[in-house]
């Protein structure tokens, strides 16, 4: 589902809108599959969180939002502290629900389920592992995002935490891409992040799987 002029945002008023995925977690570095299944971060994860809070503080956030899920609740704090800013948690932003898979290796889930996983790589519409549609969490997550935008001043600036699968399919949504082509955006690394920004046809991807501070675009499409 195309994301309306009107739902994008009003022309003029600039602001951006920060998707950051929360830090490293053991299941990460196992390639398990988490979905909503709640692990911590590890160390290593809360000093990439703190690292990049470090960054994207220079940015001015205005809001913050997070997945109410630990891993990246906590991220979310770690820039809390350094703004100031409360961070509003909703479950709405959860990573996708994955039944089944939850738990399995990435190495498992091909051996146990390859015919799944080969049709959900080929954009088909797969309940992976008995769990939610790519669509369905951009059905929950994605308005989230759009209503917490509207609320910013002109120019101003949300974080979103959340997890990889979800800010993904938020990106696609609020891009207005179609549903079969959000696998090319490509994952996030640990704690990097993709900007969107407010322009007169509504969000432009500005940055993606960033772990720098944005930089202007100086040239003809700017």
């Amino acid at each position: 589902m195309a994301v309306s002029f009107s739902e994008a945002g009003r022309p003029g008023r600039g602001r951006r809108v920060i998707l950051w995925r929360h830090g490293q977690t053991s299941w990460n570095v196992e390639r398990r599959f988490q979905g909503t299944t709640d692990v911590e971060l590890t160390e290593a994860g809360l000093a990439q969180a703190r690292r990049a809070a470090r960054l994207l503080v220079a940015l001015k956030p205005d809001t913050i939002v997070a997945s109410d899920l630990k891993r990246a609740a906590n991220t979310a704090a770690e820039l809390a502290t350094l703004t100031g800013l409360d961070v509003t948690h909703d479950e709405a932003l959860r990573e996708t629900y994955a039944g089944v898979w939850q738990g399995l290796t990435h190495e498992e889930i091909i051996s146990r389920y390859g015919d799944e996983y080969a049709a959900w790589k080929r954009g088909e519409p797969v309940r992976r592992g008995g769990g939610e549609l790519e669509t369905e969490v951009a059905d929950r997550a994605a308005p989230v995002v759009l209503r917490s935008a509207e609320k910013l001043p002109e120019g101003g600036t949300l974080v979103v935490v959340s997890h990889g699968g979800t800010i993904r399919t938020t990106i696609g949504r609020l891009l207005g891409l179609d549903p079969r082509d959000w696998e090319s955006l490509g994952g996030l690394s640990n704690c990097c992040w993709s900007v969107l920004g407010e322009g007169a046809r509504g969000w432009r991807l500005l940055e993606h799987n960033a772990g720098t501070l944005p930089e202007p675009v100086l040239g003809d499409d700017d």
